[in-house]
């Protein structure tokens, strides 16, 4: 009898653009392991970060808005599980290789520190360094979760790391997904949210970008998702045609303006002063932090503990050591 990592990897050879990632092609981990009967390495990836603590706490860590009222605004883990359902559209229609790009899109965000990207900017401030969350998202799977991190396989670790656009091109096409999916999700869902807070109306967003795109969130999504289905197909590389990159990147332009740097970002910002103050803090008090495996390192300890907060685990650590207690 075959057995089930077997079959699947002879069906991925069998079925996958001559282009995309093959598991049997992999560079392999770091610390070598015995296969395992039942899955390919990357499904073993997937299901590695997907046990994670730091993997449980996105959901209660911001995406744009600062404990909202409502229960359908976005968190980092409905984002990454959006980006990962938008990625495996792309691969299966193009045939490229879903196991590696989902492991991808669920690690990419795991470094992320709370308060989004208002708390990135805070710590990099505080700590007097280039703080990146793709890259404290690798730490996160090589150094932070397990004994000994994850020993995820090579192509897993490169598209978290390069995930963002100002890191260097990708080694996979899945890879190139992965960055693409996370683009097009966050769009989208930063326009729904904030239209659902009443910051935005459906007819404030820019005619030219609706005429390409379409009118509703739905549509942009299918819009950019085809378009790059499409033209990938063609290209033997993962693109999007420009008219469409054109019309999202307006669309970008437009969040940043009218929500990012608005009035999300002054919610943002609150947390943000507590996340500053947690650093200058647990600087001066190291005996109060957990993690010993970087026990001559005190600022890599402050990074890799107050990153991975929770927002409410980040407010409550300020409240504990600087809100007065009522007297009883």
């Amino acid at each position: 009898m075959t057995q089930p990592r077997v079959r699947t990897e002879q069906v991925e050879a069998a079925s996958l653009v001559p282009w995309a990632t093959l598991v049997t092609t992999s560079k392999g981990r770091e610390r070598p392991e015995e296969p395992c009967d039942l899955r390919t390495d990357f499904q073993r990836d997937r299901d590695r970060i997907l046990h994670t603590k730091s993997f449980r706490r996105l959901m209660h860590k911001t995406q744009v808005f600062l404990a909202p009222e409502g229960d359908h605004y976005r968190t980092r883990l409905t984002h990454t599980l959006e980006v990962a359902q938008v990625a495996r559209t792309i691969c299966r229609a193009v045939g490229l290789n879903e196991d590696l790009v989902e492991a991808i899109c669920l690690g990419h965000d795991l470094g992320h520190t709370p308060f989004g990207h208002a708390g990135e900017e805070a710590l990099a401030k505080a700590m007097g360094i280039d703080f990146e969350h793709n890259r404290q998202s690798l730490r996160v799977v090589d150094e932070l979760e397990g004994d000994h991190g994850l020993n995820l396989t090579w192509e897993v670790r490169d598209g978290i790391l390069n995930h963002t656009w100002r890191m260097p091109e990708p080694s996979t096409p899945e890879a190139m997904v992965a960055r693409w999916s996370d683009r097009i999700a966050y769009i989208n869902h930063d326009l729904d949210d904030a239209i659902r807070a009443g910051m935005l109306r459906p007819d404030d967003l820019p005619d030219a970008a609706s005429q390409v795109l379409g009118d509703s969130y739905r549509d942009r999504v299918n819009s950019m998702v085809s378009s790059i289905v499409q033209s990938s197909d063609a290209a033997r590389a993962v693109v999007m045609p420009r008219d469409v990159t054109e019309a999202m990147t307006e669309l970008r332009m437009f969040l940043f303006e009218r929500v990012y740097l608005g009035p999300a970002r002054t919610e943002a910002e609150k947390g943000a002063r507590v996340l500053e103050t947690l650093c200058q803090y647990f600087r001066e008090h190291p005996e109060e932090l957990p993690d010993k495996r970087s026990a001559d390192d005190t600022d890599r300890r402050v990074v890799d503990y107050v990153s991975g907060m929770t927002d409410r685990f980040a407010l409550r650590a300020y409240e504990d050591r600087f809100v007065p207690k009522g007297i009883s």
